[in-house]
């Protein structure tokens, strides 16, 4: 049997075979979540008119301190008509423009106001309180480079610079199926043998957040001709997910069937604890992932294989799992030939992050798994990390 694949070697071989979705044009309002295919410029300076920064007046900086007259007001949207000659002021809110003829403005909370005069008894700088046209970006400059993820702030951005629609990465369409005979759904009664089917509904959560669309359906049986079925369903989709039947027992039917329907496989086994038998091939454009059976074995999958492919179809400029770092709260022993990533829960103990391993770390114990928050990296190696050591891991439920 062939050498087990390293973890970096197996996302290197998956990232190698993705390919970039096409574009396609979204309006703004609908773009929320969307990767930007391309560069975002802007089409006006920003802001397009020097603006006040405050409440107050808009001055002649050379004219103070001087007792001024007030000539008129800026408001948002209702600017001072004509020019600030000398001697005089402007009444300014936030956002207005600052007359032709103004270079500073003076809050209000530092003016003396009595009739239609205002008195300045100290001097103020050129540019005081003014924001200057593009002072936050100019025509043509990029304000949403490609390959970003369209976040709130990134579509205000933007928005703000008269962009009505964008040109996006169409969404990855992903099926997900579940397979094994002992799979009934949740609300159904149990015969002898049989368990609840959760391994769709955590996936489907779990690649949701990453922008695709994702399909599924009820689960399938150890039949190959039902299987059969089902996996070409699923192969029309750009990224195909299944779990169980990916081991070696005599049930295990998914690589074989999959084989049959043209799929070339590139890698089956990967030196990692939990999830060791994922298998990853393509069809033409179509990735296809298959997730071990036991729930925290492809939850993990998911996570260090399927997300990255999610990116990567869609463009993002970093695609592999982001680690942070924290600390141990007890010891625990590497395994020699395979990274492990131990689930835990983590708490801020002062400027750390300090992570505890949940009790139950075997690949079927999803109730106890559900109480972590976080899969802690625990390179390959034959010794032990004691308590206190500095560890990377991954957030759980980060897109």
């Amino acid at each position: 049997m062939a050498a087990l694949l390293t973890l970096e070697e197996a996302q290197e071989r998956v990232l190698r075979r993705t390919r970039l979705l096409p574009p396609e044009s979204v309006p703004i309002g609908e773009a929320g979540g969307r990767v930007a295919a391309e560069d975002v410029r802007a089409r006006v300076d920003l802001p397009s008119f020097a603006s006040s920064a405050m409440d107050g007046f808009a001055v002649r900086a050379s004219d103070l301190p001087a007792t001024l007259r007030i000539a008129g007001e800026s408001a948002a949207g209702r600017p001072y008509e004509g020019r600030l000659e000398t001697g005089d002021a402007v009444s300014i809110s936030t956002g207005a423009v600052v007359p032709e003829g103004a270079d500073a403005v003076v809050p209000i909370e530092r003016v003396v106001c009595s009739d239609n005069k205002i008195e300045i008894s100290y001097p103020t700088e050129p540019g005081a309180y003014v924001r200057p046209r593009g002072g936050d970006l100019a025509a043509g400059d990029v304000a949403v480079p490609a390959g970003s993820r369209l976040t709130p702030a990134r579509l205000a951005a933007a928005a703000a610079c008269g962009i009505a629609e964008l040109a996006c990465r169409r969404r990855p369409r992903v099926a997900v199926l579940a397979t094994g005979s002992e799979l009934v759904l949740p609300g159904a009664a149990l015969r002898p043998g049989q368990i609840y089917e959760t391994n769709t509904l955590m996936l489907r959560s779990a690649l949701v957040g990453t922008g695709a669309e994702i399909v599924s359906g009820p689960p399938v049986a150890d039949d190959e001709a039902a299987l059969r079925d089902a996996l070409e369903r699923g192969l029309a989709a750009d990224v195909l997910v299944t779990s169980g039947g990916v081991s070696v027992g005599e049930h295990d039917l998914v690589r074989a069937v999959e084989r049959d329907l043209g799929v070339e496989e590139l890698f089956w086994r990967v030196s990692i604890k939990p999830g060791k038998p994922v298998s990853f091939g393509v069809r033409g454009e179509t990735l296809v992932f298959g997730l071990p059976g036991n729930p925290v074995s492809a939850l993990v999958g998911a996570e260090l294989f399927v997300k990255p492919a999610l990116r990567a179809l869609q463009g993002l400029a970093e695609v592999l799992p982001r680690y942070e770092t924290g600390r141990l709260a007890k010891a625990l022993r590497q395994t020699e030939e395979r990274d492990e990533f131990v689930r835990a829960q983590s708490r801020v103990d002062g400027d750390a992050v300090v992570l505890d391993p949940v009790d139950g770390q075997e690949s079927h114990m999803i109730v106890r798994s559900a109480a972590a928050d976080a899969l802690v990296h625990i390179p390959r190696g034959n010794g032990e990390l004691a308590a206190g050591s500095t560890v990377e891991w991954l957030r759980l439920d980060v897109v």
